[in-house]
């Protein structure tokens, strides 16, 4: 379960932090800008890489530092609730605050360990980010971005970014080659929740949640 387009997916947005140590040390201190979402993202890749980098030495003692990396770099700029709620869909209403709260923290969990583990994959990749647009009066703006690796087709990626209602912006959904992540996701919890109801899913992602990060060798990304 939760494999195929969502890995695909994930890995792919790591993709964007491999933009070059040189440009990430000089973006690791800078203050990102929540009023734009195209800056947003690109500054927020910036960011993460930078810590990446400057942590290498941890993570190789502790794979598990990755999931500090993204709880602390990644998760602060992704509506994590938002995108809980649209997973759960038509469920949401039957369920109680406490489910809510604790279906939450959950899936923001299996979030930062996938996140976390997509980061021991990447590979040396280019992105090339679209030119902003006009997003005066939106609420919900496409932020369009293509990853370059030699030898291989360009990935199409488009992050799905929503206003709040302070004015800032946060990223929460990630479409690949046309097909959404949290659309596929909505499909597989849907279905289990159905099926079992929301306590057994909310112990599944608490447990894959709590799995080791493994680096992956060499031999294995070749």
């Amino acid at each position: 379960m939760f494999k195929g387009f969502y890995r695909s997916a994930v890995l792919a947005m790591m993709a964007l932090l491999s933009i070059g140590a040189q440009a990430a040390e000089t973006a690791a201190d800078a203050k990102v800008d929540q009023s734009n979402p195209f800056t947003l993202v690109e500054q927020v890749a910036n960011k993460t890489f930078a810590r990446f980098h400057q942590d290498e030495k941890l993570i190789a003692a502790d794979p598990d530092h990755l999931k500090v990396i993204v709880t602390e770099e990644l998760m602060p700029y992704i509506d994590y609730k938002y995108a809980s709620y649209k997973v759960l869909g038509q469920y949401l209403r039957d369920t109680t605050k406490d489910q809510r709260n604790r279906f939450v923290e959950a899936f923001r969990g299996y979030l930062i360990a996938t996140y976390a583990q997509a980061f021991t994959e990447y590979t040396d990749q280019t992105v090339e980010y679209a030119k902003p647009e006009d997003f005066a009066g939106e609420k919900f703006v496409n932020v369009n971005v293509q990853i370059v690796e030699q030898g291989r087709p360009a990935i199409k990626l488009q992050f799905k970014a929503r206003r709040l209602k302070d004015g800032t912006w946060k990223a929460f959904d990630l479409i690949a080659e046309g097909v959404s992540l949290l659309s596929s996701k909505q499909s597989e919890i849907t279905n289990l929740v159905r099926q079992q109801g929301i306590e057994p899913v909310i112990q599944m992602l608490n447990e894959r949640t709590q799995k080791h990060i493994e680096l992956q060798s060499k031999e294995k990304q070749s």
